[in-house]
């Protein structure tokens, strides 16, 4: 590629079809997909309600801006939102964690906010500062002040719970972070703390909802009540999209002026969320947790098991295969994609997969297999 900026480490082949669950690159190679890029295109590439409710869009009008009433985004919002939430939409998750750290500012009038090392919310300005990876943000001093960090899964970070802080922003899986998932008790600690001192608790769902892990929310295998909860990727199957839901109580401190976007709520996205949330029902939810019980039942007899494997880590279709020094992800990935399987990786030598959710069990254990061999 000649006329774009270098700021991708790109695989040498233009992925120019999809189908289903594949995709075929433009030496007409086809892949079984175990990305849904980057955790976005949940239900796979040629979902026919998705693709109606575009099409039906395309033939009205595509964009309005937010200075008039918008029924199809107030039709999502009502079906992303519990009765005492609201929504704003933007266009990515970096802008909603954006949206969710002003607000938490502007309702308490405090500025400081803890997040989490080995977390990932971003990398606009605020969100990159919220994210704890030093190589992220290598170069972009100074960041947004008043921002501190705490080990994930640490009993330590209660003690920084303190009324001094606006709000507490975590991810209930670290996804760019190796797919760790938090401890249920320290998740529950942690929200008991905000809940005692005044602070707001933002939980970042852009790489874990809209049924990732089973449950529309991640944060529902926990029992959590967060005030402020962020998503993206899949909420749109690769239109662009982003979207903070929100205690009714915030609204307070997010009237007219306070924030905006010129694209976000945009009519196609909407008409792609809407498509999206239509299918993600009680019984299509039900099946992924079934699908998964298969998933983890094979990685836990025959791949946690290999000698290049030192741990299996997840929830749900959020699968992180953690290698042994050794062996490069890298190397994996490229290995796998030779034998038609597409991969992601994360932090820590970490194979990721991250699968769409409409992959039928059968295809998800070839791709199992794919990996068990090439490991």
């Amino acid at each position: 590629m000649e006329h774009v900026f270098p700021t991708y480490a790109r695989f040498p082949f233009d992925l120019v079809k999809g189908e289903d669950v594949y995709l075929t690159d433009n030496h007409n190679k086809k892949y079984l997909d175990f990305t849904s890029g980057i955790g976005v295109c949940s239900f796979g590439y040629s979902n026919e309600i998705i693709q109606k409710n575009l099409e039906e869009q395309l033939g009205q009008v595509w964009h309005i801006s937010n200075l008039y009433e918008n029924q199809l985004q107030d039709d999502v919002a009502g079906m992303l939102c519990e009765t005492d939430q609201l929504a704003f939409f933007c266009n990515s998750g970096t802008e909603a964690n954006e949206a969710a750290f002003k607000l938490a500012r502007k309702y308490t009038g405090k500025t400081a906010i803890l997040a989490f090392n080995n977390g990932f919310h971003g990398r606009t300005y605020g969100s990159m500062s919220l994210t704890g990876n030093p190589d992220i943000q290598q170069g972009f001093a100074p960041l947004v002040p008043d921002v501190e960090f705490a080990n994930y899964n640490d009993t330590k970070a209660l003690d920084l719970i303190d009324s001094y802080l606006a709000a507490v922003i975590l991810e209930v899986i670290q996804g760019e972070g190796g797919v760790y998932v938090a401890d249920k008790q320290w998740l529950t600690d942690i929200q008991q703390a905000c809940h005692d001192n005044g602070v707001l608790l933002i939980i970042d769902e852009v790489q874990t909802g809209i049924g990732r892990t089973g449950q529309k929310f991640a944060f529902q295998n926990f029992g959590l009540e967060p005030d402020i909860i962020t998503l993206a990727k899949a909420l749109g199957n690769g239109v662009p999209i982003g979207a903070m839901i929100g205690d009714k109580k915030l609204a307070s401190a997010f009237g007219p002026g306070t924030h905006g976007t010129t694209f976000g709520g945009n009519k196609l996205a909407m008409a792609a969320a809407k498509g999206v949330l239509q299918q993600l029902t009680p019984a299509f939810l039900e099946n992924i947790q079934d699908k998964a019980d298969a998933v983890w039942q094979k990685l836990n007899s025959e791949i946690k098991i290999l000698p290049s494997v030192t741990d299996v880590t997840g929830l749900g279709l959020m699968i992180g295969i953690h290698l042994n020094e050794q062996i490069d992800v890298n190397d994996v990935i490229v290995k796998l994609q030779s034998k038609g399987l597409l991969t992601l990786s994360a932090k820590h030598n970490t194979l990721r997969l991250l699968p769409p959710l409409i992959m039928d069990q059968a295809k998800l254990i070839e791709g199992l297999d794919i990996i068990k061999n090439s490991l």
